[in-house]
């Protein structure tokens, strides 16, 4: 069971360290530990993505900073409280990090498959330039009765068809982990910059 679980949610990622390891909590006296690593894009925008490791799987005393790796895991929810409402907070809960000298042909640099369902009407809309655009949240289980909320972006054909999907539907969905920086109003006259998180779909089908 706990393998099937594994499989509907897969990530790999070859990315550099780009800070150090920032406690995050411990469970059963494990230690968990977040670091960011950038992503290249075929284009030349860079993605920031947090990566959340166990002290058992790296040391994360060492300044990693600069060093690539190739990282396999899930990609994972869950809810901060925060300004009286629930703020949605995702990373890559790593399984496996390895330290690399190369990005190597065998390695896809950044690829996620996921198996869910739809749990929000999809959004569908188009921008200025005509553009096809539609938004996804898919609840994918984990273990012990909890589900990740994953964020997802599909774009032309893609948008055109998930546009009809139905909450409840379940779905297939393949693509990118990607970032994207915007800025929130957090009182009458004060902004700050935050980073969303999301996954730009490239592949999507509907399981009946």
């Amino acid at each position: 069971m706990a393998d099937k679980i594994f499989e509907n949610n897969q990530v790999s990622i070859v990315g550099t360290i780009i800070s150090d390891f920032r406690y995050s909590h411990e469970v059963y006296g494990e230690g968990f530990y977040m670091v960011d690593i950038s992503v290249n894009r075929l284009s030349d925008f860079v993605d920031v993505i947090p990566i959340m490791v166990s002290e058992r799987i790296v040391d994360t005393t060492l300044n990693c900073e600069g060093q690539m790796v190739y990282v396999t895991g899930q990609f994972r929810s869950y809810n901060r409280h925060e300004e009286k409402k629930n703020r949605l907070v995702l990373s890559v809960f790593a399984r496996e990090l390895e330290f690399i000298e190369e990005e190597l042909e065998e390695y896809k640099s950044n690829q996620i498959y996921l198996d869910g369902f739809v749990c929000k009407e999809p959004i569908y809309r188009k921008t200025p330039l005509g553009r096809e655009i539609a938004d996804l949240l898919i609840a994918v289980n984990r273990s012990y009765g909890k589900s990740d909320y994953i964020p997802c972006i599909c774009w032309g054909r893609n948008a055109r068809f998930a546009s009809g999907f139905e909450v409840g539907s379940h779905v297939e969905i393949w693509g990118r982990i990607q970032s994207r920086e915007y800025v929130k109003k957090i009182g009458e006259n004060m902004t700050e910059k935050r980073i969303a998180y999301e996954v730009s779909v490239s592949k999507v089908e509907h399981l009946e």
